[in-house]
């Protein structure tokens, strides 16, 4: 066993970041700023989009872009229950109804050739979710939406510095929301990030996400700005400071090799768990991608074991290796079995997936030994369980 507890994520942070962040405390300017601009112009040119609003988190750029879609109760939003709940519980929140589809049984992501069956009238959008890193199958989705009139809202909370054939996640012809939070390929601490195509949607973005104010408000705080501002609708507190500008700011160029390192011990995993038939891995999409490999979620054959899913995780955290769980489906949560509940056996591979799926540890500061370490772990748990 370890002596010392691995966790199943771990933010790379260098001198760079906590050098850039003492520079911003130092210098008196720690909330929206220059620092903040910076970051989003490197976002916007990594990712190739046309236009990109920095946010306090990717729950507050979904929050901001549904509201932008002038939504009316009762209106229709498709999207995947193997999700973390705030890319539900924001179509909720804005007075719309979640529509689940189910997912493919290898890649977890939402199956696109299930969509359509459940696109009604009442539709307005559709959310796939870029499950762990990898992309959806995007093109029959815009096709879908192209067909019935649709907006598409990419989570890629899970995918910076994804691509789909050819195209970073961001790029496409689409809303596309990504999440910086402490555990993501790369971190703000806190942040998101909203890219679209649509300049008049990322102008209403930015009025939204601080008090309705006018783009750029902060400078009225600089020596060349002046003091007086005006509202130009109400809007939320949801801005992006400059000491999390900062970290984001040597984060992004460290991104490609992050994701390097992420594929090497997802592939190290592959391999070392090909004939271990208690383990599902996950698997990749056949159409050209790239998958960033935010999380490493193999599924646990618990039929073949005499415990389950949560007993599986709790015997590796004995044995010093730390595991998360992403994610439960989200129709098997409280609110949403007794306030919108799902036929029974109408989402199977969700369902599957829910009560087997696990995290195991995946950071770019992983050793091959750590690797070695969580694969002994885990085949050893599996040995002692067996049916």
């Amino acid at each position: 066993m370890r002596s010392e507890f691995l966790p199943f994520s771990k933010p790379t942070i260098d001198d760079d970041e906590i050098n850039e962040v003492v520079a911003s405390l130092k210098s008196g300017w720690i909330t929206t700023g220059p620092k903040v601009k910076r970051f989003e112009e490197a976002f916007k040119a990594y990712v190739g989009a046309s236009y990109a609003v920095p946010l306090s988190s990717a729950t507050a750029g979904l929050h901001l872009t549904l509201i932008a879609l002038k939504l009316d109760e009762g209106d229709e939003i498709i999207t995947t229950p193997m999700t973390f709940a705030s890319t539900v519980s924001m179509i909720v929140l804005c007075g719309a109804k979640p529509v689940l589809v189910d997912i493919e049984p290898g890649t977890l992501n939402i199956d696109a050739a299930k969509i359509r069956e459940k696109i009604t009238p009442r539709t307005k959008a559709i959310i796939p979710v870029h499950f762990a890193g990898q992309s959806c199958d995007m093109d029959p989705i815009f096709a879908l939406a192209k067909e019935f009139g649709l907006t598409v809202i990419e989570d890629a909370a899970h995918a910076a510095g994804t691509e789909y054939k050819g195209k970073r996640i961001g790029s496409l012809d689409s809303i596309s929301i990504f999440s910086f939070h402490p555990n993501k390929n790369i971190t703000t601490g806190e942040g998101g990030m909203v890219c679209t195509a649509d300049e008049t949607l990322a102008e209403e973005i930015s009025l939204l996400k601080f008090h309705g104010m006018s783009r750029e408000a902060w400078k009225r705080f600089a020596a060349s700005g002046t003091p007086n501002y005006d509202i130009l609708l109400p809007g939320y507190k949801y801005n992006m400071m400059d000491i999390q500008a900062a970290i984001g700011i040597h984060q992004l160029p460290k991104l490609d090799g992050f994701i390097e390192k992420r594929r090497e011990i997802a592939e190290f995993y592959k391999a070392a768990f090909a004939d271990v038939h208690e383990l599902a891995t996950p698997a990749l999409a056949p159409y050209d991608q790239r998958h960033a490999w935010h999380l490493y979620t193999p599924l646990v054959r618990v039929e073949k074991l005499t415990i389950d899913r949560d007993t599986f995780m709790a015997e590796l955290k004995n044995l010093n290796i730390g595991t998360g769980l992403h994610y439960k489906a989200i129709h098997h949560h409280a609110w949403y079995r007794e306030n919108m509940p799902v036929p029974a056996g109408s989402l199977p591979n969700a369902d599957y997936a829910s009560d087997r799926i696990l995290s195991l540890p995946l950071f770019p500061a992983m050793t091959m030994d750590d690797a070695r370490d969580v694969v002994a772990a885990v085949k050893d748990v599996i040995a002692r369980n067996r049916k």
